[in-house]
């Protein structure tokens, strides 16, 4: 367990969510059928609002529409972003990956840490939830407009598309970004429910409960986890899968190709060293769910896309051949396999960009517990290490 990852190690306690191998993520013991049937979505049959997914993570209980009604007009009204946040990002290049500026902007937003105000004033221990709630509404509030902006900056003309008060918090993202179908809100939507948790051994989620642990406010926190996000291995590998079908695509100049030629292509991908990114997972050994509701999304509202189909026969393709291998606990396809397809349909066809998605909603999960890890007095965390040379005199005794 050491030498590997601390795979299987339970070692956190996390309330929002749990992943099982075989079933995928519950959020607050709720599957994600469950979450789509029960938790209010902006009209009847639509997909759950962000904000019901995050009343549940915080809370336990599901909400009526109108609890999620009240919770999206009080994160508009804390979502004001202050100049100098939007000058920090600013004073990195363009050029400068969305997930740098991303991180930028939330470090510069800590400037207005309530926790870190409270800390400096003497407030009692068994208080430290109360300014740390007040941080994490905030920074949730505030993100779509920091990352929106990195949007328009990077990509488009630079003008700031202004929060609309009539929509709710998916929705207001997308507007922001510069899209305005209803399609796209609905999957925003679906995207940051689905986005939200993941149960707490993930990288992004684990690093902020350790960064929070020595009670670095929740801006410092999250910013941390937002650059173990962007790691290849983490969140970065939505943005990969998108360019490894394009290089499908560009090999065989169109995505309407025969099983026998992607095969052959996924072979060749693998007979090199390289992996192919959407497959497998840490904990998951069937298909993600995740993957499963974004594949029912696209059957609905995209099922003649070209991409859309050249995913699904990805899917049909690489689980057995990943299978023959006989090393891959878990060849079947997880979150990014398809959220990347989705995004290009609608319009939000740069990939790089895609990782600032997974951010703003990674907040959803991460935010609630670190109120929670501030209620119950969650100690500072510091676990043991060991020399290589201890475990050398480990294997020795055990031969």
């Amino acid at each position: 367990m050491v030498l590997g990852g601390m795979r299987g190690m339970t070692a956190l306690v996390w309330l929002g969510s749990a992943v099982d191998p075989d079933e995928g993520i519950r959020f607050r013991g709720m599957s994600i059928p469950e979450c789509q049937k029960k938790l209010p979505g902006a009209f009847t049959g639509g997909e759950p609002l962000p904000e019901a997914v995050l009343w549940l993570l915080l809370t336990g209980k599901i909400p009526s529409k109108a609890q999620v009604d009240s919770l999206s007009k009080e994160l508009r009204s804390r979502a004001t972003i202050p100049d100098y946040a939007y000058k920090a990002i600013d004073a990195l290049p363009v050029s400068a990956h969305p997930m740098t500026q991303f991180t930028t902007g939330v470090m510069a937003l800590q400037v207005q840490s309530e926790f870190q105000k409270a800390y400096e004033g003497g407030i009692a221990k068994a208080r430290y939830w109360e300014p740390t709630y007040e941080d994490t509404m905030n920074l949730i509030a505030r993100l779509p407009a920091i990352a929106a902006y990195i949007y328009r900056r990077k990509y488009k003309d630079g003008k700031i598309i202004p929060l609309d008060d009539s929509l709710d918090y998916g929705a207001n993202y997308a507007h922001m970004l510069g899209f305005d179908d209803p399609e796209m809100l609905e999957f925003m939507r679906l995207y940051i429910s689905i986005h939200s948790d993941h149960e707490g051994g993930n990288v992004s989620s684990h690093t902020a409960h350790l960064v929070a642990s020595p009670l670095s406010d929740p801006y410092l926190a999250f910013a941390a986890a937002l650059n173990g996000l962007a790691g290849p291995l983490h969140g970065l590998a939505n943005q990969e899968v998108l360019r490894w079908i394009r290089s499908i695509v560009a090999e065989f100049g169109t995505p309407n190709i025969s099983t026998e030629q992607l095969a052959d292509y996924i072979n060749k991908t693998l007979s090199r060293g390289q992996v192919v990114p959407g497959y497998g997972h840490g904990v998951l050994r069937q298909t993600d769910p995740r993957y499963t509701c974004q594949r029912e999304f696209a059957l609905k509202h995209l099922p003649n896309d070209p991409y859309f189909q050249l995913v699904s026969k990805i899917k049909e393709v690489v689980p057995p051949i990943l299978t023959k291998l006989g090393k891959v606990k878990n060849p079947w396809p997880n979150v990014d396999a398809h959220s990347g397809v989705l995004l290009n349909y609608y319009g939000l066809t740069e990939e790089n960009y895609y990782t600032v998605l997974f951010g703003v909603s990674r907040s959803f999960g991460v935010g609630p517990q670190l109120i929670w890890d501030r209620a119950l007095g969650m100690p500072l965390e510091r676990p043991k290490s060991v020399t290589l040379e201890k475990l050398e005199q480990l294997v020795a005794k055990s031969s």
